[in-house]
């Protein structure tokens, strides 16, 4: 009976912990495999990344900001195989959806060798970026590209050299950056690129430093009614090959499937050298008055109810 009512708890929960995600499959000309994902080791895998009340001392200044914790030195179980121009997504786990506001963006970064023993400390650029896609929407909502979706879509750009890549999709929560507590929501895939044409861009970042913590874009108050989103959009400029468009790439619905990529065995874990840079001290948190429509309980909590009722 116990059990029956905490499974009954953790469903009606469920809503409170669609606000947090976390990246888990690649999709590839519409099919998608969580095996060319690389998975975090956090306790709480859905928890983001911030630079104040950081949850497990990571933050955008940390070298497991590139991937996500655990995720930064160890490769996924296979790399897909993909074209130059193919049409990819990275989707969230466990049926949520991007319920906060904010932009989401895609990097690569060109492996020195097999992706799997790459930890990303090269150069990364980045080829897609979504903002506000409706302005005469709510800005706390449905003003953003992002607003409600499973996925962040993108095209493979046509003037990258062959080679294998790092992937990384990223979603900014922007409910709290007010305060100075933007949400990063963060992951890697692996993949080998075939029938590029061309060079690296040299508008690239090093990640961590591709963000600094009094950015604009990372900074920006929904709460204040402005729609003047920096067009730019956090970190460097849009890499766009033969042509001026910056413009957000088809949105992938294609259903969830099975992977027709061939994998490759990953390389073993890569240490890294430099640490995590401790979290900062605590500081007050959003305005609740304002905040309270995005107040979620964290997985912990959920946690605590759940073995409340099983005690």
């Amino acid at each position: 009976m116990y059990q029956t009512a905490t499974v009954a708890l953790l469903a009606s929960l469920m809503p409170m912990a669609n606000a947090h995600y976390f990246f888990d499959k690649l999709v590839v000309n519409g099919q998608a495999s969580a095996d060319f994902v690389r998975s975090n080791t956090r306790p709480i895998a859905y928890m983001p990344t911030k630079w104040k009340n950081s949850f497990d001392n990571t933050t955008p200044d940390s070298i497991d900001f590139r991937c996500n914790v655990g995720a930064t030195n160890k490769g996924s179980k296979a790399t897909a195989k993909v074209k130059a121009g193919d049409s990819l997504a990275m989707t969230i786990a466990v049926g949520a959806r991007m319920e906060h506001p904010g932009p989401g963006q895609v990097y690569m970064s060109k492996a020195p060798g097999a992706a799997g023993s790459y930890d990303g400390s090269g150069d990364w650029f980045k080829i897609h970026q979504e903002t506000i896609c409706n302005p005469s929407g709510d800005i706390k909502k449905d003003a953003w590209c992002t607003w409600s979706k499973d996925r962040i879509s993108f095209k493979i750009p046509q003037g990258i050299p062959d080679g294998d890549y790092l992937i990384r999709s990223e979603h900014i929560g922007l409910h709290g950056a007010h305060d100075g507590q933007a949400e990063f929501y963060y992951g890697c895939a692996q993949v080998t690129v075939s029938g590029g044409s061309g060079s690296i861009p040299s508008n690239t970042v090093k990640i961590p430093g591709v963000y600094k913590v009094n950015d604009p874009e990372v900074n920006f108050s929904v709460w204040s009614n402005n729609k003047n989103y920096p067009a730019k959009g956090p970190g460097p400029a849009v890499f766009t090959p033969n042509t001026s468009a910056t413009t957000p790439a088809k949105e992938d619905a294609s259903p969830v499937a099975s992977p027709v990529s061939t994998p490759i065995s990953s390389a073993a874990p890569v240490s890294s050298s430099t640490p995590s840079k401790p979290a900062q001290s605590p500081a007050p948190s959003a305005d609740p008055s304002k905040c309270g429509m995005y107040i979620r309980r964290h997985a912990r909590d959920i946690a605590q109810i759940a073995a409340a009722f099983l005690h």
